[in-house]
């Protein structure tokens, strides 16, 4: 059931969480590498209930699959609506012949032309997701165009 926080945010229920993350194709994978957060960019696909992606060996599979716990996160906008979905969970590399095969037939377009061999399966214990109205930023300034900051020299 969804739930209304007030302020415009809105908790999903875990039926709306999946039916926006089937919707897209990219989202952040948060592992943790001795002891230190990282985030990677992965395409992915949804497959019966989990997250599926494809990467190559190094750092990301490392981290993902000695890790104890994994975070994986997609959000979008739309109509002057903004969600993000967030899964806490573990991840496994996909290693029976049987899902192997099935994994090779997903449709999954990694961005990166080179080659990615290993497919990792992020399996849930969490899934929570929030929409909330987008401030209007204009307003926020009394009608002039809001400042861009520029990155740091």
């Amino acid at each position: 059931m969804t739930r209304d926080l007030g302020w415009t945010t809105t908790e999903l229920d875990e039926h709306e969480c999946w039916k926006l993350l089937r919707a897209e194709e990219v989202g952040r994978l948060a592992v943790s590498i001795a002891n230190r957060p990282d985030i990677f960019p992965i395409n992915y696909v949804v497959d019966h209930g989990t997250v599926v992606f494809k990467t190559a060996e190094g750092t990301k599979l490392a981290a993902a699959l000695l890790g104890a716990a994994v975070a994986f996160e997609v959000d979008g906008e739309s109509d002057g609506e903004a969600w993000s979905v967030v899964i806490k969970g573990r991840a496994t590399e996909i290693e029976n012949i049987y899902e192997s095969l099935a994994a090779v037939d997903l449709p999954l377009y990694p961005w990166h032309v080179g080659p990615k061999l290993r497919f990792v399966r992020v399996v849930p214990d969490e899934v929570t997701g929030r929409r909330f109205r987008i401030a209007d930023r204009r307003a926020e300034h009394s009608g002039e165009t809001p400042p861009r900051h520029s990155a740091p020299d």
